[in-house]
């Protein structure tokens, strides 16, 4: 087959919807291969070696995000049910949450304000621009609710975008070995420490520890989001005139 006949046949493809779907899944299937292969080690991490084949593949054939979304954003639209279904296994944990309700608590606001805080003071002192540091400040909350803080704040959606995708898999490869040193090993305290710090990505490298490390991951991913919309919007007004 000469080189114009594969041209027409992806000219053709790149086209049906489910061309970026199936090779979404496909990148995806790798990876979880990999990972396995590697016996679970955390920098082989899923997210970031699919993500890392479908940039090279939409590079190599020079397609466009949009298109790419387009035929792509079913797994898009399960993010939603994923998330609520997280609290299935949140459930079998009831009673315990219950009894750590209030070290919960103090981590959540600990956690959250550290995170945002933190980042956007980096940010500010090291001489990035308003934009850049409103973008960088919700790095540590799942994307829909990070891209919604940036833009009420004045930063850039996409921006924020790539840097929550850049904590989450930093979390996932280093948080849990991080914590075993720092001497923390109960499975509740490792979840929600990956939850509160690397959201949805943090949340699924605590489910492949355990369940129950994974279900407190989901409440740490849940809660921080709903805090951090809240405090953020009016806390980061109060600092900027502080580190001019």
């Amino acid at each position: 087959m000469n080189p114009g006949s594969m041209t027409e046949i992806w000219v053709y493809l790149s086209t049906q919807p489910l061309l970026w779907l199936t090779l979404t899944l496909a990148a995806y299937l790798v990876a979880i291969a990999l990972h396995r292969k590697s016996g679970g080690h955390p920098a082989v991490n899923p997210v970031l070696i699919s993500v890392a084949i479908l940039v090279c593949l939409l590079m190599a054939t020079g397609t466009p995000y949009q298109r790419y979304f387009d035929g792509a954003q079913f797994v898009h639209f399960l993010l939603g049910p994923t998330t609520v279904a997280l609290a299935v296994p949140l459930h079998a944990q009831f009673k315990r949450l219950l009894a750590m309700g209030g070290p919960i608590l103090i981590a959540l606001v600990v956690g959250s304000l550290v995170a945002g805080l933190s980042a956007y003071a980096i940010g500010a002192l090291l001489g990035a621009s308003a934009p850049t540091v409103a973008s960088l400040a919700p790095k540590s909350v799942t994307t829909p609710i990070a891209m919604g803080i940036a833009e009420r704040l004045g930063g850039l959606a996409s921006l924020t975008a790539v840097f929550v995708i850049l904590t989450g898999i930093f979390g996932a490869i280093f948080a849990d070995g991080l914590l075993r040193r720092l001497g923390v090993k109960d499975e509740a305290s490792v979840g929600f420490a990956l939850g509160l710090a690397a959201h949805g990505i943090g949340t699924a490298r605590a489910f492949q520890l355990s369940e129950q490390t994974g279900a407190f991951a989901a409440l740490a991913m849940g809660l921080n989001g709903l805090f951090t919309a809240i405090t953020l919007p009016w806390l980061l007004p109060l600092l900027a005139p502080l580190l001019k």
